[in-house]
This record gives C-alpha cells, sequence and structure tokens, in this order.
C-alpha cells in the first residue's frame, strides 16, 4: 500500500489512469467520513484519459490520523507534500464537500501548482460552530457508530438509499470505521476554515457543483461560491451532498466536459 510521509504524518494514495506519461493529472480529495473509495464511480471514465492521484485525508482511511485539532493549512500542506513527492509540478483537482475546501485553499494560494478546479458540494466556509464544535465531541466521546445515523442521511436522497442499499450499506461501513479522533479533528479544522476572503485570489479555471437537496453545502452556498470566483462556471444536480456516488453519469460528464474545453 503506496504511503507518502508528509512532516511525519504517513499519507496513502493510490494512483491508477493513463500510462502515457504526457496525460494530465488529476487529484481526488474526499469528504469527511470518506475515503479514496468514494472516487470509485469515477475511476473507469477518468482513468482513461488521465493519471489519477487519489489519497486518504489525514485522520481517514488508511493515512495517519495524528492527534491534535487539525488546520486547513495542514489538510492542504499534505496535497502539496504529495504532489512535490511523486515529482507531480501541476495538476487538476477535484475536491468534494471537506475536499472541495481544501481545493478553494489551494486554487487560492498556490495558482502555479493548479489547472482546472472542481469544487463540489462545498463553500467557502462550510457550517459553523454550532455544527462542528458539538460534532467534534460526539465523535470523540461517542464513537462514529453514534453519529452514522444523524450524519449519513443528508448525504443523499431517500431515493438513492431505497434505490442503492448495498452502496449505501458500504459507505455508512466506511464511515463509521474512520478514526474517531481523525474524524473530530477535521471537524475543528472546518470549524475555523473561512476562506470567503480568498477566493477572489483564484485565477484557475473553476466548475462549482452543488446538490438541490444537499442542506449541508446548499445551493446557495455553491452559487456564492461561484460567483466569488472569476469566471467561475455553476451546475446544479438533482441530488444531496454527496453527489458523484448518487449521479455518478452526470456528474463524471460534466466534470469530463469542463476539463476537455479548450
Amino acid at each position: 500500500m503506496p504511503y507518502v510521509s508528509v512532516k511525519g504524518v504517513q499519507i496513502h494514495y493510490r494512483i491508477d489512469g493513463a500510462h502515457n506519461t504526457d496525460a494530465p493529472w488529476i487529484v481526488f480529495s474526499n469528504s469527511l467520513g470518506a475515503d479514496v473509495s468514494m472516487w470509485t464511480p469515477q475511476l473507469a471514465d477518468f482513468a482513461s484519459r488521465y493519471r489519477v492521484l487519489r489519497y486518504d485525508t489525514r485522520g481517514h482511511g488508511h493515512s495517519d490520523a495524528p492527534k491534535g485539532s487539525y488546520t486547513i493549512e495542514q489538510l492542504t500542506g499534505d496535497v502539496l507534500g504529495l504532489l512535490d513527492a511523486l515529482s507531480i509540478a501541476r495538476t487538476h483537482f477535484c475536491g468534494i464537500s471537506m475536499g472541495g475546501l481544501t481545493g478553494v485553499t489551494l486554487a487560492a494560494r498556490y495558482p502555479d501548482r493548479f489547472d482546472r478546479i472542481v469544487l463540489s458540494n462545498t463553500a467557502a466556509k462550510i457550517g459553523s460552530d454550532e455544527v462542528w464544535g458539538p460534532r467534534a465531541d460526539k465523535a470523540r466521546n461517542g464513537g462514529m457508530a453514534a453519529l452514522a445515523d444523524a450524519v449519513l442521511p443528508r448525504w443523499f436522497t431517500q431515493a438513492f438509499v431505497e434505490r442503492e442499499p448495498l452502496m449505501y450499506g458500504q459507505i455508512r461501513d466506511v464511515f463509521v470505521h474512520t478514526d474517531n479522533e481523525g474524524y473530530a479533528s477535521n471537524c475543528d479544522a472546518l470549524r475555523i476554515a473561512d476562506l470567503r476572503g480568498e477566493t477572489h485570489n483564484i485565477r484557475a479555471r473553476a466548475l462549482v457543483i452543488a446538490g438541490t437537496h444537499d442542506v449541508a453545502a446548499t445551493p446557495e452556498q455553491g452559487k456564492e461560491l461561484a460567483a466569488s470566483i472569476a469566471g467561475a462556471r455553476y451546475v446544479e444536480f438533482d441530488a444531496s451532498h454527496i453527489s458523484n456516488i448518487e449521479l455518478p453519469e452526470a456528474f463524471n460528464k460534466t466534470v469530463l466536459d469542463f476539463l476537455a474545453e479548450a
């Protein structure tokens, strides 16, 4: 299982896709409570054209979960360290929810490293102290299973849950097995991260995706994010929070078309 050490933190990653060394890179960044497996619905379509780099955000999957609160600077530093270790000078970036906020930060602060960015089901400021403080406390003190029934129904529409019970069960399994301290430490990062004053610095071409039924990162927040980035495009799907899994065909086509535009 491949890892890169970034300032002493082991970050797990996977590379798939085109063997052509001239093929462009794209990095996928997971949501809170998920891991690299959440991008499985994208692999077949993207791997035929891109070198695909997925990684587990610290505190998730097979990456280390160091103790103590995290910051958005640490999350973005992990990405930059991973890119440096793999000798990736420039790449496209696609992040969802927490991964989308990571993408906002990277594009605003490190424009020379990123070509096009896809910011899905996210915002420049996600949630509030009233959301993340109690969520972190519950994860630390009650464990992930105590959170699952409250959080996961917000990720998908009821129609998806009824249509794809096996997939929903797999996603729930990843969630409940996420390190509870790592999850809580990422909640701390989201609690204090606020990029609303920096999005105007983004010069990369940007695609903002929202879900009509998303209550975690609402369409209104998506529209605000897109409006704050010069030339950004806004697309809304008939989905909830994890739109890449709920509507993979629409998601893949939209993103691939955006990346391929002249």
